[in-house]
């Protein structure tokens, strides 16, 4: 099955950010390209910062997550099944290096997804921790998008979409065996007179762990033996810490980078990231 194995980011100084992910989370670098742009890796992600930029080629150029990446077993292919699914879709060739995947792609709600089948540039990769294992987006529509990662790269809808359903709420969760993507509604609450109401978080009408109203990729995660204590270190002064509401089942903790990235971190409660099949540290 495909896997989710890629995450980028538009930052005003990516070096000054991969500095803070290396020094205060264990991410690793990758390498760096001549416009500023740096590429950093938990050993099964790549995880790249983008200099916001005149000649930066991007419909969308705001500050924060970009997009994400699929690792698929041969692009060709995925894209010949995008095509069916999606007739007239865009497809993108990206420069397959360090910093892209190989071709890009879009979502229903036009978020860009880049495709590689070398890995991102880490090859098979070792799951070690700290790791990256959750992402999440803001939407209208978060089951049709759903459908289209179930539908385009096998992936699953989990337990968790279910139980919001029974709760009266639109959110969606599929995964890949490894990473949890959520799809949160940006209008939540429906009315009685069948009207989606301007929710004030805009995640999920009851957490607001991460305050930033923002529609598309939102904020991510990262699993670790020693959430607690990292939490503890950054609280003072390095980044904006807050824990995350006790009715919340995904991650103890939630941060703000030092440019306003909002980012989880768990240890105990983790991810659904396959039907019944949680990603925790004992």
């Amino acid at each position: 099955m495909a896997q989710i194995r890629y995450l980028a980011a538009i930052c005003k100084d990516p070096a000054a950010q991969a500095a803070f992910y290396i020094e205060e989370i264990g991410l690793m670098e990758l390498g760096r390209s001549d416009t500023g742009d740096v590429s950093l890796t938990d050993e099964n992600f790549n995880f790249t910062l983008f200099r916001q930029r005149a000649d930066l080629i991007e419909y969308r150029q705001d500050l924060g997550l970009h997009h994400l990446g699929v690792e698929v077993d041969n692009i060709d292919e995925t894209v010949a099944r995008y095509r069916q699914l999606v007739p007239g879709g865009v497809v993108l060739r990206e420069p397959d290096n360090i910093h892209y995947g190989g071709v890009r792609i879009f979502d229903p709600e036009s978020n860009p997804i880049s495709l590689s089948d070398t890995g991102f540039g880490i090859g098979a990769g070792e799951r070690a921790l700290p790791r990256i294992g959750h992402v999440a987006v803001h939407m209208l529509q978060p089951q049709r998008t759903g459908d289209f990662y179930i539908f385009l790269f096998g992936m699953r809808e989990l337990g968790t979409t279910k139980e919001r359903r029974r709760q009266g709420k639109f959110n969606g969760f599929v995964g890949d065996g490894y990473t949890n993507l959520a799809m949160h509604p940006y209008y939540t609450n429906r009315s009685a007179d069948g009207f989606d109401e301007y929710d004030r978080i805009g995640h999920d009408g009851t957490d607001e762990s991460h305050e930033e109203r923002r529609i598309g990729f939102h904020h991510f995660g990262f699993l670790m033996r020693d959430a607690s204590q990292r939490a503890a270190q950054l609280s003072q002064g390095k980044a904006k810490v807050a824990d995350r509401p006790a009715i919340r089942p995904y991650a103890e903790m939630c941060v703000v980078d030092p440019e306003g990235i909002g980012f989880d971190l768990t240890q105990r409660k983790g991810w659904e990231v396959d039907v019944d099949k949680w990603e925790q540290v004992a």
